[in-house]
């Protein structure tokens, strides 16, 4: 199935034309504009059919002439422009077209057709399978309404082998949606990614806290697999203009409107990184960095590298907040036995971080003031190195980064500097991602 983005953006788009905030103003002097989400399949069939679509058609160099199947998944004006129906109707009447639907938007499109063109209004709910021409539809739940629950559907399409899910709008799936598609394996997933950075909202969008949480529900259901191919739509200002980045490594991609996509062409998807090194001061946001590289699975063993608190109550305030901050399905160990770990991962591991393993390894050695002693801990790195060349699963390292500061006054914590700039630069040799984090901004180093 070719599969052409007639539009990319939320309801207002993307850059919203009344707005001045930083993400629009910046996307628009870039030139980068998303229209209302819609999609063009084989030029046969039509994904949603907001007022924008028909010129966005033209723009991207399609016609409209051959639609013959019209799928609109809700009642929302940005998704059923209805006087497309009128323009089609001058010039079309003998081209019969199946406008399909929740019943609520077939009533919106109703009056805007001949009593002589050729349209077949067929009704859906979630449950409802079809086929139409050469495509299987199967309707699915969305977590979105209009008026009442159930006027909201996704749609699955199929055809010559092929599979996609169309799911714009909706909020995280529920067991039911899930279980709508366990197994489903899908070439491709077009998920809606609306708020971006703004978490107060309503339930039934998705953000960037929820948008991977929703990934990693399709992904241990086996809708998402190895080879599908996840575009983000429905993008709205919210978002930040560095969104490819956010997604990445999360193996999903953003495109510029008009573009084309081959269904079942995995090699296009965004590829995530095995191994991730998040480097940042003191409290610029590297840990909260390092677990949204992450957020998109379930299955992420947490290794806590720090000592135990041992009576430090501000210390264990810390690790608490910490823990609090994980997803519920993490398992959290805590050692500075990192190589152990990176030979026994079957998962994904999150190691946070090199510095308080430093530490450890160096308190267990007795190496602060003891030149002999250091073999022992240059022992320590290089088998750190290597186990971490070596590793199978996805593994995102945290570190300080502590060259930028002032000189340590102790011979101690010059060693300890040196020591750890030493580590990091061998970390970053070993990683396919190196992202530094500064005032909560990360930077790509590689």
């Amino acid at each position: 199935m070719e599969v052409v983005l007639l539009g990319t953006g939320a309801a207002d788009g993307w850059p919203n034309p009344f707005c001045t905030c930083s993400s629009c103003r910046i996307m628009l002097e870039r030139g980068e504009i998303r229209s209302q989400t819609a999609a063009l399949v084989d030029d046969v069939l039509l994904l949603d059919c907001g007022p924008e679509v028909p010129r966005a058609a033209m723009h991207a160099g399609r016609t409209l002439s051959g639609v013959r199947h019209l799928l609109l998944t809700h009642a929302h004006p940005d998704h059923v422009g209805p006087l497309a129906l009128l323009m089609r109707s001058w010039v079309a009447r003998d081209q019969p077209l199946d406008v399909i639907g929740p019943p609520e938007a077939l009533d919106l499109c109703r009056d805007w057709v001949g009593p002589d063109d050729p349209v077949r209004w067929i009704p859906v709910a979630p449950g409802d399978a079809l086929t139409v021409g050469e495509y299987g539809i199967r309707v699915l739940p969305a977590a979105h309404r209009v008026h009442n629950d159930g006027d909201c559907v996704l749609f699955e399409v199929a055809a010559r082998g092929r599979k996609l899910l169309w799911a714009t709008d909706t909020g995280p799936f529920d067991a039911v949606a899930l279980d709508a598609v366990r197994d489903a394996r899908y070439d491709a997933v077009f998920l809606e990614e609306t708020f971006g950075d703004l978490a107060e909202h309503e339930p039934d969008h998705l953000d960037l806290v929820s948008f991977p949480r929703a990934l990693a529900a399709l992904r241990g259901v086996g809708a998402v697999v190895d080879g599908t191919d996840v575009i983000a739509v429905h993008l709205g200002h919210h978002n930040p203009v560095d969104l490819q980045d956010r997604l990445g490594p999360w193996g999903v991609r953003i495109v510029p409107d008009g573009t084309v996509v081959t269904v079942g062409d995995g090699a296009l998807g965004a590829s995530a990184p095995r191994r991730t090194l998040v480097l940042g001061g003191a409290r610029a946001g590297k840990s909260t960095h390092a677990q949204r590289l992450l957020s998109d699975r379930d299955d992420v063993t947490y290794v806590a590298t720090g000592a135990p608190a041992r009576g430090d109550a501000e210390w264990a305030a810390r690790i608490a907040a910490h823990r609090a901050s994980r997803p519920g399905t993490w398992r959290t160990v805590e050692t500075d036995d990192l190589v152990g770990v990176l030979q026994a991962a079957t998962g994904p591991l999150l190691v946070d971080c090199l510095g308080t393993w430093l530490t450890r390894r160096i308190d267990t050695h007795g190496a602060w003031d003891d030149e002999e002693s250091w073999a022992a801990v240059r022992a320590d790195l290089d088998g750190l190195v290597a186990a971490l060349r070596r590793v199978r699963v996805p593994v995102v390292v945290v570190s300080n980064e502590v060259g930028s500061g002032v000189v340590p006054a102790t011979a101690s914590g010059r060693r300890f500097r040196d020591a750890l700039g030493r580590l990091n630069t061998s970390v970053a040799a070993e990683c396919e991602s190196v992202v530094l984090v500064v005032a909560g901004r990360p930077l790509p180093l590689r």
